[in-house]
């Protein structure tokens, strides 16, 4: 090639180059977290701790959104019509990814969304008093068979209070009355209300004083701050469906901008102060990973679906 043919070719190539789009380094712009539910709960706590940390280890501004409403429904819907590029990404509670879909509430299909990991395993536990004649479901069971145990819960038709009534049913006893409270509280076992209650954080105070005790988990593994309460899953296996959220993404979303948030995230779930809150509120703080947590969420749905008659 001669010296003038030469010059032609590195121009052109130059010049090609330069047309080129270069592409950017995700994130290259602010990452909107959209949690569906109003602030102050442990979702838009440990959701705030992960914008924090995307914002300090990527030097992009990222932020926590409240767009509640609809039971989660409104926030999600968000999420679905943005772009599938990384920068809106959902805390979305198990509901949204069930529930909502079953009943026809949703503009989004059962594959629109998927995990990059699943990080809260809900607290609620079936407690009874201290001095109760039963210390676990089978134990519970057998006293049931012959005397009258009353039941408390907090929602009669939701999901947590759909197991506890399968779960009698598959251990093969009857509650003599199930009845739903606005809040699980303790006093409701101490006043002789009921013998059995359903409940989460609000009944924190008497678990840990040790006035109360469990007798199953509802929660995806064991709660740390309860190690001893074995999980409903445990005592009795295959439907289970305790209460999760994960975060989540539009399906066509860049497996750049999941490997991002995925590294990032976990370093926050796994950490020391992610653990104190689960320990503070009695939940399960867990990294559990993309394909694990989508294997769980087919299980989950499939489960919510036979628990709700579909």
């Amino acid at each position: 090639m001669n010296k003038i043919k030469k010059i032609g070719y590195s121009l052109a190539l130059a010049m090609a180059t330069a047309a080129s789009p270069v592409l950017a380094e995700y994130p290259e712009r602010p990452i909107e977290f959209v949690v569906p539910w109003p602030p102050g709960d442990i979702e838009d706590t440990l959701t705030r701790m992960i914008a924090d940390a995307m914002r300090d280890e990527t030097g992009v501004p990222a932020s926590t959104v409240n767009i509640a409403g609809g039971g989660g429904l409104v926030g999600a819907t968000h999420v679905f019509s943005q772009p599938a590029d990384g920068y809106t990404v959902g805390v979305f509670t198990a509901n949204i990814i069930s529930v909502h879909i079953m009943r026809g509430n949703a503009t989004y299909d059962r594959d629109e969304f998927e995990p990059i990991a699943g990080i809260i395993g809900y607290g609620q536990v079936l407690a009874a008093r201290q001095d109760a004649p039963y210390s676990n479901l089978a134990e519970l069971a057998e006293y049931a068979k012959s005397n009258d145990v009353t039941l408390g819960v907090v929602g009669l038709n939701a999901p947590p209070a759909l197991q506890v009534r399968r779960m009698a049913e598959t251990l093969g006893f009857e509650f003599a009355s199930i009845a739903g409270y606005d809040e699980a509280q303790c006093q409701l076992l101490f006043n002789g209300e009921v013998d059995v209650l359903l409940g989460g954080a609000t009944i924190r105070p008497c678990m840990t004083s040790g006035e109360a005790k469990g007798l199953a988990a509802l929660t995806t593994a064991r709660i740390p701050i309860y190690e001893d309460v074995a999980t409903l899953e445990e005592q009795v296996p295959g439907f289970s469906t305790p209460g999760w959220a994960g975060i989540f993404v539009r399906k066509d979303t860049p497996q750049e901008a999941r490997d991002v948030i995925s590294r990032i995230a976990q370093e926050v779930v796994e950490s020391e102060e992610a653990q104190e809150l689960a320990a503070n509120v009695g939940a399960v703080i867990r990294w559990t990973p993309a394909d694990e947590a989508d294997a769980y969420a087919d299980v989950f749905y499939d489960r919510i679906e036979d628990l709700l008659g579909n």
